[in-house]
Order: structure tokens, then C-alpha cells, then sequence
């Protein structure tokens, strides 16, 4: 990962997903608008041609505002559309084959829900964990998701994840962002909270505002 990068991971990690009444370019330039630093698109449903041009188009938005942009689940639309990088899922492709198609400057996140997945994050060469689900949430993955962690179980990853980043995920609120920073989080990532509400740009604004206050605190 390039060096500048990992600097860049730290704050409100936006992720656009297909299940809201918001255009997906709609909502990356809501997000950006709001002060996330990351923006990661995750429409598992679209066809490889629209992911592509809507990839595209928002890797465009971002790097006007010099946010980190990522795809989710493929590392061929994210090197066509020249994004930051890729996250995956525990079901996508491993990362070392991921960073084959991406290089070495990308960067690779992978979602982990126990101290076993962290594990192999870590040793396939990730450049920072998702974690999760750190609260109840709304957002549906593609398999069954574990009891929620709590804030003790982030501060639990955070550690076992050293020297990686990590993303803490699910149920992760404007009230609950602060909490999540002090845990130790790189980023909170947010997809239902900000994709479903009515105004997300506002919605970002205040979860960015109260993680930054806190890690800054």
C-alpha cells in the first residue's frame, strides 16, 4: 500500500449500498459532502458493466476531495475503474489473489468477525480488518452474522489486529461513533444508518464530526 495511504484510513467510512430509495452517485456525493474519508461502493446485486461505470464515476467524486475510494467484493472492477482498492468478505477472493490483480500500491480490507478471522486477515498481507458486528444492525451480509461484540470486543480486535487498522461495522450510530473511536477504531463504517436516511449528507456530517472529536480527544 502506498505510503501515504494509510494516514487517509482514519474517520467516517462510508459504504453505498443498492437498498436505498438514494441513487448510489446520489449518495457518494452525500458522503463526501458530509466529510467521510473513505467511501466504499457495495451494490452485490448491479451487473459487471453498470458497477463499472458507476465505480468509475465515483471514484471520479472522490478523488476530487481527495477521499480513499473502494469497491466491494471485486478486485477486477476496482483496477478497471482505477479505485484505491478493494474490501472482501470472508466468501470473496483470497487477498493475496486479490493483490495479484491489484499491485501492491491497493489497498485490501477484509470483513473478520472472530479472533480466527482476524488471524488469517492478518497473515494473508490485509492492509486493515473490518470488524464486526460491533452493535445490532440492519445491514444483511451474505452469510448469518455472529451475536453483536460490543465495544469490548472491538477493543479485543483492535489489539489482536496490531499493527493493522481496523474498521469497526454494524449498528454503528452518530451516538455510538465516539465510543467506537475511543475503542481504538481506525474508521466507523456505517451502511443502513447513512443509506436510509433522509439526509445523508447530514447524517454523515454528524457521525464524522463525533468520531473525530473523540479520536482527537
Amino acid at each position: 500500500m502506498r505510503a501515504d495511504r494509510p494516514s487517509r484510513l482514519h474517520g467516517l467510512y462510508a459504504i453505498v449500498d443498492e437498498s436505498s430509495v438514494h441513487s448510489p452517485l446520489g449518495l457518494v456525493a452525500a458522503f463526501l459532502e458530509g466529510g467521510a474519508a473513505v467511501v466504499q461502493l457495495r451494490l452485490k446485486n448491479a451487473a459487471s458493466g453498470d458497477l463499472f461505470r458507476l465505480a468509475v464515476a465515483a471514484g471520479d467524486l472522490c478523488r476530487a476531495r481527495g477521499v480513499l475510494f473502494l469497491v466491494n467484493d471485486r478486485p477486477d472492477v476496482a483496477r478497471a475503474a482505477g479505485a484505491d482498492g478493494v474490501h472482501l468478505g470472508q466468501e470473496d477472493l483470497p487477498s493475496p489473489a486479490a493483490r495479484e490483480i491489484l499491485g501492491a500500491d491497493a489497498i485490501i480490507g477484509v470483513s473478520t468477525h472472530s479472533d480466527a478471522e482476524i488471524d488469517a486477515a492478518v497473515r494473508s498481507g490485509a492492509d486493515y480488518i473490518g470488524f464486526g458486528p460491533i452493535f445490532a444492525t440492519r445491514s444483511k451480509g451474505a452469510s448469518p452474522l455472529p451475536p453483536p461484540h460490543g465495544i469490548a470486543g472491538l477493543r479485543r480486535a483492535v489489539e489482536r489486529a496490531r499493527p493493522l487498522p481496523v474498521v469497526a461495522i454494524g449498528g454503528i450510530t452518530a451516538a455510538r461513533a465516539a465510543g467506537v473511536a475511543e475503542a481504538g477504531a481506525a474508521c466507523a463504517a456505517a451502511i443502513a444508518e447513512l443509506c436510509s436516511a433522509p439526509d445523508p449528507a447530514a447524517t454523515a456530517r454528524e457521525m464524522a464530526r463525533a468520531f473525530r472529536g473523540a479520536a482527537s480527544g
